[in-house]
């Protein structure tokens, strides 16, 4: 059953996050990105993807409180509609915490001559 995420209160995802990272099936897109071609050799593609997604889900649990709350509630939702996986999860965490911590694009961009008078 699909609960919009706005209708869940906000203390009840809050505990939901708090609990750690979240158990995701990562076998379907495993399986999908092994149908499309998209990793490794024929013999072992599945485990290879399998493999990257145990590694990047390790890698969360060990950063996963260093991620604002709020963050981690969004970022659950957003990948939580279809087949989840680590990897997504952990690029939407890194995604909001780097937007945080990005310069201004005027502070990017090349120093304008002064207007002549």
């Amino acid at each position: 059953m699909f609960v919009p995420l706005l209708t869940v209160p906000l203390a009840v995802q809050l505990i939901a996050v708090s609990d750690g990272v979240p158990a995701f099936d990562v076998t379907p897109s495993c399986k999908g990105a092994v149908q499309a071609g998209y990793i490794g050799p024929e013999q072992s593609r599945l485990q290879n993807c399998l493999d990257s997604e145990q590694r990047t889900r390790d890698k969360l649990d060990k950063e996963w409180t260093t991620f604002p709350a709020g963050d981690r509630v969004l970022c659950i939702a957003s990948v939580k509609g279809f087949s989840p996986t680590y990897t997504e999860l952990a690029t939407c965490l890194e995604m909001k915490r780097d937007l945080r911590t990005m310069k201004p694009v005027d502070d990017l961009s090349p120093a304008r001559p002064a207007p002549r008078r």
